[in-house]
């Protein structure tokens, strides 16, 4: 039995090859043959989606600096995005949740190259960022957007980007004493842009 195979591979964005092989085996196997052990394939790049991510990413990044930030602002090289969510179980104040999801993307990271001039002529003063929170759309008008920024020590905010999403649930528990006028948790997602 011969297991034959045909493929087009992209060599470059002008480039392509089409590629055929053929194996004869003298009985069929028992277990299927991994494709690529059969054409003898080399390894693909492991970046290569990643590099379309972050050639997609800096493209829409670039569309949202450019629309959103006023001319006086150059669009920003982006470094990195830091991610978080935050909750506010009891009270139902949106404006906590998102800065619990801003100090959750923020926490775990430190910058020092801002600091330390790892960034030929970047210095820490020039550090900027823009913020895209998730808010339920039933609470967007009750979001206190300078209370969000004050999250946020150093860099200079370029934007604050409010989106549908994040989610209203139940806690589950009902505390008067807390705050709460109902049972109702609200969620809100933030995605922080950092660069230069």
């Amino acid at each position: 039995m011969s297991i034959c195979f045909r493929w087009v591979s992209n060599l470059s964005s002008s480039t392509t090859e089409t590629l055929s092989t053929c194996k004869t085996y003298g009985s069929l196997p028992l277990k299927p043959p991994l494709i690529s052990s059969i054409l003898h394939l080399p390894p693909r790049p492991r970046f290569q989606l990643l590099i379309r991510a972050t050639a997609a990413m800096e493209t829409d990044q670039s569309a949202v600096t450019s629309t959103t930030a006023n001319s006086t602002n150059p669009p920003m090289k982006l470094l990195f995005v830091e991610m978080g969510v935050g909750y506010d179980q009891h009270g139902q104040d949106i404006t906590s949740a998102a800065m619990r999801a801003c100090r959750d993307a923020i926490s775990s990271n430190s910058i020092p190259a801002f600091r330390r001039g790892s960034i030929p002529g970047v210095s820490f003063e020039q550090m900027k960022l823009l913020i895209k929170l998730g808010v339920p759309h039933s609470l967007q008008h009750s979001l206190d957007i300078e209370r969000v920024k004050s999250v946020f020590p150093y860099g200079k905010i370029l934007n604050v980007e409010v989106v549908d999403g994040g989610l209203v649930c139940s806690s589950g528990v009902y505390v008067e004493e807390m705050g709460d006028k109902n049972d109702d948790c609200y969620i809100v997602n933030a995605a922080v842009y950092v660069g230069y």
